[in-house]
């Protein structure tokens, strides 16, 4: 059930409207049981283990609650030990069997299973994790409402893609009667339509092209240089999964919760690290939060901060997906942290900091910061290793601008991608169409939206989201 198909929209609208006849109690069961059914639409066999998860996070929660001491941190163990467990069977079993078989030189098939990928698992994982440790750290007391708690790990809008959601954030929106205002239902349809066109006529469009130059295969009979093709899946990546993001936040709201933002223009971020902090927010929070900090953050001296780095990016690209290509992505970043760590350093040492940061250099160093992430978006979608090397060995070499001039609109749509980026960032304007516009030029705004999905995208193209798969 695709946020970008009718049959959601009926599921949507339909538990919208039983939603606002219920009072909380009723309506938090409600929610749960449709997400239970918005799940099942995927695997139902997985259905068991989204209800087993939680039913266990549940209890430890409780466990950390009412111990102290030693038992306390022994019940945090447990609790990360199940998480981390379920999430390496599903997601990493086969991979970590098939590394070790090649380090000794086995036949890996007799070794590894039959395992499917639960949908979502990556997400509601980590939420049962910052759950015990928030607890632990007495940032939270323990749900005793095992609905607040089912709720939280199940709420459909965020169960399949995030925005991994705080705890923090979320209980005390629990129990709140639905009062939909005209400021929520302007600003959640809002959402819903500019996560639509990001996804229908700006994702769908490049992710042909990038596929076509990943597979080596032809768009619109020719071949795609690699230039183009990389570029269409930086721009496919983010308009993909942002647009989820503005869909999931959008329908919360008008079901009566807030989400934290998850983007914020990343690809007009001047430097890496504020990259970061723009781009899947609510990844990067969780592990500064959870994985940087109890490693020491930067409070153990220079080399223990770079290594710190590089080893919550290097697990942070393994989160997304049992492959060394991952790892590299990750590791990339990484690295372009430390090496920005050391750079404005020395550019603070020197005392050129008023001048690299004047206003006017600020296109420059945007521009070069996005090509930098273009780049480590490479081994994020090769397929392996090789398929990395030659991609970038041939962006190296002349660029070939034959499918260019046979279709320019290959070009276009990625500068649309950008200036839409820009317009994204008025705020003010978005901000008066959702407090202030009247009703018509809000309606008329809406149009526009709907009418350049249909010329830019394919309003029925079937394109899975990208991060379904993690």
């Amino acid at each position: 059930m695709l946020f970008d198909t009718l049959g959601y929209w009926l599921f949507f609208a339909a538990v919208l409207l039983a939603l606002a006849a219920l009072r909380p109690g009723p309506a938090k069961l409600l929610l749960v049981l449709a997400s239970y059914v918005f799940y099942a639409f995927w695997d139902v066999r997985f259905v068991a283990l989204l209800g087993a998860s939680t039913l266990a996070n549940w209890q430890f929660g409780l466990w950390i609650d009412r111990s102290a001491g030693a038992a306390r941190r022994r019940a945090l163990i447990v609790a990360i030990v199940f998480n981390l467990g379920t999430l390496a069977f599903f997601k990493y079993f086969n991979f970590f069997v098939d590394t070790f078989a090649t380090l000794l030189q086995l036949d890996p098939h007799g070794l590894t299973l039959r395992i499917v990928l639960p949908v979502g698992i990556s997400f509601f994982t980590f939420e049962g994790i910052a759950y015990a440790v928030d607890i632990y750290r007495r940032d939270l007391a323990a749900r005793r409402s095992a609905l607040d708690f089912a709720l939280f790990i199940s709420f459909f809008p965020h169960l399949i893609a995030g925005p991994i959601i705080r705890p923090v954030q979320f209980f005390p929106q629990t129990g709140q009667p639905l009062v939909l205002s005209d400021e929520d239902a302007r600003w959640g349809l809002r959402e819903i339509l500019k996560g639509l066109f990001k996804k229908i006529a700006l994702a769908n469009f490049n992710a042909p092209i990038a596929d076509a130059y990943f597979h080596h295969a032809a768009w619109n009979g020719a071949a795609v240089p690699a230039w183009i093709g990389v570029l269409a899946f930086s721009m496919q990546i983010y308009f993909d999964f942002s647009g989820y993001t503005d869909i999931a936040r959008g329908c919360a709201r008008l079901l009566g919760y807030r989400f934290p933002p998850n983007f914020e223009r990343p690809y007009l971020a001047a430097n890496i690290s504020e990259f970061w902090h723009r781009w899947h927010i609510s990844l990067s929070s969780w592990l500064r939060d959870y994985l940087y900090i109890p490693l020491g953050g930067s409070r153990r001296g220079e080399a223990r901060t770079c290594a710190n780095l590089i080893i919550v990016m290097g697990l942070g690209g393994l989160w997304h997906g049992a492959s060394w290509n991952f790892a590299l992505w990750g590791l990339y970043h990484g690295g372009l942290l430390v090496a920005h760590r050391y750079w404005r350093r020395a550019v603070e040492r020197a005392g050129a900091g008023t001048l690299v940061d004047h206003r006017a250099l600020q296109p420059l160093w945007c521009a070069c910061t996005f090509v930098l992430v273009t780049l480590g978006w490479i081994p994020f979608r090769a397929p392996d290793a090789a398929s990395t090397w030659s991609t970038l060995s041939a962006l190296a070499s002349t660029p070939d601008f034959t499918l260019l001039r046979a279709h320019p609109e290959i070009i276009a749509i990625p500068l649309l991608s950008l200036a839409f980026c820009r317009l994204d960032r008025e705020r003010r304007v978005q901000q008066w169409l959702v407090e202030r516009a009247p009703l018509p030029v809000a309606a008329a705004a809406c149009a526009l939206l709907v009418l350049g999905m249909e010329i830019l995208g394919q309003i029925d193209a079937q394109i899975p989201f990208v991060y379904f798969q993690f």
